[in-house]
């Protein structure tokens, strides 16, 4: 048929079918295709009410004079339409029709038989899980069903044209092939059969390269198979193929290339010949050991460079340094490897291996691996004699020498290179020594160890000055010297000795005895040695004792006397009462002195010098001194009512209080004054009576001094009650 006929039977078969949904809709009846043939149609359709038998007309499209009519019960409801032609359109109507022959309803479709049977040509199968089929062509299949049935088991599958493929079987196995061809219609029904058995499996192989010249082959064995053959070439061509035939599961193929890609072939053979499946499988030969190994060995950061020849075919290379039961390992894919965390001190044997998928190679010829020596320990300084330093320590395996560097902390740095175990050094005081021991060997040098520091003791302070600067207290002072974090200055006598520990470079030793001779030592003190005890001393003297008594009296309101005890050792005195107003002095040979132009209310520090025949002196200092307050002036008494009596005077101070003292033949009055109140008034005084008026500063115990002038006043009598207060001049004791 052309492709414009099937096109215009397929409008044709759509209008039906449309055509057929609407009456179907409107009726109630419809019609159903439940199977197809190449020449059969099976048809349903709904039971219509009062329907009493239904007639069924196919009529094939584009094709003259071939058509089909039936008529059924009203009891059947199915139909089948056989005897038509494959592969064609047939335009299909069931009416339903009632007792008086009139149709009550209908329905239409438009329906395709399958495509003709198609006839098997061959059925062959290569491969063990596969049967392929041949067959010619037929007209309006548009694909093809072929089934491959094993008893019960069926297996299908859907191609479009010859030939097809059935996959997914089973080896050495019998099948039974059928083919149907397919349309949009339906599938035709199969063609006769074809029995086919599928060939043998390929055996799996099991390779592996035990030695770098061999490769060993292993399988299990087939279902249905009678021998093997199995085959190895290069796989880059070169060279010839070897191939062996055998009934055994096993072989090895030798003599062969190292490192060498192979590709291996095999498959079995049934009773008849026929070869199965083959299986192939690729396989390197494992490589030959490297050859040239080298090691180099870095001191500094205890590891190897081992380098080789690249081996053949090798992928990897494993290296190892065996040390007894320790083994350190490095992998690489190039031709060295660094093999790190080596001990100092060890002998190691170090080996190569050559590694592919195939397997590992021989390992090589051990190489002997010497590491450096292991920094000297148990390292022990000691000052033989002041200026001398000995460096022990203990000898360590592999090493062939020793060098001790000792640093001082100016940056100066000597040596000593010996094959023993101890080494001298000079040294000086105050200094700190940095030391370092380490051993040789051919390798190199040791790692560094613990760096061991050793300090010297501080050098002694020299041409120190010791003065005397009071008679208990001597001034020491020096320049300072290295090494020294503190001085202990140190006086010592017969009577006892007297300590001064400070960091500056100067101390006062106080507190001495005075007129005693004393032996001055400065030590140099660190923490690191302690003191330094070789240091030189000198003698110091310290002249007089300080009296140790002083009493200073005023004698006048401008004249103190001063007097001490006797100082031992000192022969004369100087004296001194000294004020920001002024001072005075007094040398003298006695324990006393008489100071003049003391002013009144000042207050004075008293010191005095206790001088010894040689000259030296103790500067002394006591208590200071307040001379008392200036005596008023201007004393006057004025009479006070009839028996009073007022003393008034200008004071020297406004914020002292005074002491009035009225003595006479009837009697002695005193009273005191509020502080800045410069008037005092005496009731009930006897008249008639000559008065010595006295008015002095009162002190802190309320004391009258006693050197303020006196004058005399007469208190006459008006009556019983005071008359006239007359000034009669000073007291004549006054004037004494």
């Amino acid at each position: 048929m052309r492709g414009s006929e099937r096109a215009s039977l397929l409008q044709v078969g759509l209008l039906l079918h449309s055509l057929r949904a609407v009456l179907s809709a409107h009726t109630g009846f419809s019609m159903s295709v439940y199977d197809v043939t190449s020449s059969s149609i099976y048809l349903r359709w709904s039971k219509f009410s009062g329907a009493s038998s239904y007639r069924v007309t196919a009529t094939a499209v584009n094709t003259v004079g071939h058509s089909f009519l039936a008529h059924y019960s009203d009891v059947t409801l199915k139909s089948t339409l056989t005897s038509l032609i494959p592969n064609t359109v047939y335009a299909i109507q069931a009416e339903a029709i009632d007792k008086n022959g009139i149709i009550l309803a209908q329905t239409q479709t438009m329906q395709s038989t399958a495509p003709d049977v198609p006839v098997i040509d061959q059925a062959y199968s290569k491969l063990s899980n596969s049967i392929t089929v041949e067959w010619r062509a037929v007209p309006g299949a548009t694909s093809y069903l072929l089934s491959a049935q094993d008893g019960d088991s069926c297996i299908e599958t859907v191609v479009t044209k010859s030939p097809g493929t059935v996959m997914g079987l089973e080896p050495a196995t019998c099948y039974r092939i059928t083919i149907r061809s397919v349309n949009a219609g339906g599938k035709s029904r199969p063609s006769p059969s074809r029995k086919t058995t599928t060939v043998l499996s390929a055996p799996i192989l099991s390779v592996s390269s035990p030695s770098c010249d061999s490769i060993a082959v292993s399988w299990k064995a087939v279902y249905m198979a009678v021998g093997f053959s199995v085959s190895l070439m290069r796989s880059d061509g070169l060279g010839r193929m070897l191939k062996h035939n055998t009934t055994n599961t096993s072989f090895i193929f030798s003599n062969l290339d190292p490192g060498t890609l192979y590709t291996i072939k095999a498959y079995a053979w049934n009773a008849n010949g026929l070869p199965g499946d083959d299986f192939t499988y690729n396989q390197r030969t494992s490589p030959k050991a490297p050859a040239d190994v080298q090691v180099a060995f870095s001191s500094g950061a205890l590891r190897a460079v081992v380098s080789w020849m690249p081996a053949e075919g090798a992928l990897t290379y494993s290296v190892t340094a065996s040390r007894g039961l320790l083994k350190l390992k490095c992998n690489t894919s190039s031709s060295s490897c660094i093999v790190p965390s080596l001990q100092c001190g060890s002998e190691y044997s170090v080996f190569v291996t050559a590694h592919n998928d195939a397997g590992s190679s021989h390992p090589t010829d051990a190489v002997s691996l010497k590491t450096i020596p292991c920094a000297p320990g148990n390292i022990s300084i000691e000052e033989d004699e002041r200026g001398n330093l000995s460096v022990s320590w203990s000898r360590v395996n592999l090493g062939h020498y020793y060098v001790v560097f000792v640093k001082s902390d100016d940056g100066l740095e000597v040596y000593c290179n010996t094959s023993h175990t101890r080494c001298r050094f000079q040294s000086d005081c105050g200094f700190t020594y940095f030391i370092s021991v380490f051993a040789y060997n051919k390798a190199g040098q040791s790692p560094l160890g613990d760096v061991f520091n050793y300090t010297t003791a501080p050098c002694c302070p020299s041409n120190f000055r010791a003065v005397l600067v009071s008679g208990d207290t001597v001034e020491v002072s020096w320049a300072p010297v290295r090494g020294a974090e503190m001085y202990e200055t140190k006086a010592a006598s017969w009577r006892g000795t007297v300590l001064c520990n400070d960091t500056a470079t100067a101390c006062t030793l106080s507190a001495l005895r005075c007129d005693t001779r004393y032996n001055v030592t400065v030590y140099s003190f660190s923490e690191a040695r302690g003191s330094n005890t070789s240091c030189a001393s000198k003698y110091v003297a310290t002249a007089p004792c300080c009296p140790t008594d002083m009493t200073v009296t005023q004698v006048t309101q401008s004249v103190t006397n001063i007097s001490w005890s006797v100082g031992v050792g000192a022969q004369t005195y100087a004296t001194t009462l000294e004020s920001p107003k002024g001072q005075a002095k007094c040398h003298t040979l006695q324990n006393y002195c008489l100071l003049g132009c003391i002013i009144c209310g000042t207050n004075y520090t008293v010191s005095l010098k206790a001088i010894s025949e040689t000259g030296l002196t103790s500067h002394c200092t006591y208590q200071g001194y307040s001379s008392s307050a200036c005596c008023p002036s201007g004393v006057q008494l004025y009479r006070l009512g009839s028996n009073g009596i007022r003393v008034y005077w200008r004071a020297s101070e406004e914020t002292i209080s005074y002491i009035t003292d009225l003595r006479g033949s009837k009697g002695n009055f005193t009273c005191t004054s509020n502080s800045g109140v410069s008037y005092c008034d005496i009731t009930e005084i006897p008249c008639g009576d000559v008065y010595t008026v006295v008015v002095s500063p009162a002190t802190d115990k309320r004391l009258k001094l006693t050197f303020c002038p006196k004058k005399i006043y007469s208190v006459t009598c008006s009556g019983s009650s005071v008359g006239m207060v007359i000034y009669r001049g000073k007291s004549s004791t006054e004037h004494a």
